[in-house]
């Protein structure tokens, strides 16, 4: 049986990639993730999730976009890849992603206890 970190891992290696628009942020927000991906992102101080969800953006939102790219959480790396989420730009992979894959994380999201990134 494999733990819930070596499971995002396996799930995020299913996610395709793509580009987005330099300093694009049009789908970032709060959201909520495991603690298992919680763990691999900066802590930040209450004071900075206040603030940001007062502008209703994501703790890890800088000036230039997403300061946690390469560690962003599953929902966040969902975006744009299924035609459920797509991106409010255009961008988008050239082959979404599988729809079993898909489902595989919305079923690890469903029963794993998510946090307020």
């Amino acid at each position: 049986m494999i733990d819930n970190q070596e499971r995002v891992n396996r799930l995020r290696e299913r996610i395709p990639s793509f580009e987005c628009k330099p300093g694009c942020h049009d789908c970032c927000g709060p959201v909520t993730t495991s603690s298992e991906e919680m763990s691999r992102l900066p802590v930040k101080t209450d004071a900075e999730h206040e603030a940001a969800l007062n502008e209703w953006n994501c703790v890890h939102l800088g000036p230039n976009g997403c300061t946690v790219y390469d560690e962003r959480p599953l929902i966040c790396r969902l975006f744009g890849t299924t035609e459920k989420m797509p991106c409010p730009n255009g961008c988008r992979p050239e082959q979404m992603i599988d729809v079993k894959v898909e489902g595989q994380i919305h079923h690890y999201i469903r029963n794993t206890r998510q946090v307020l990134v």
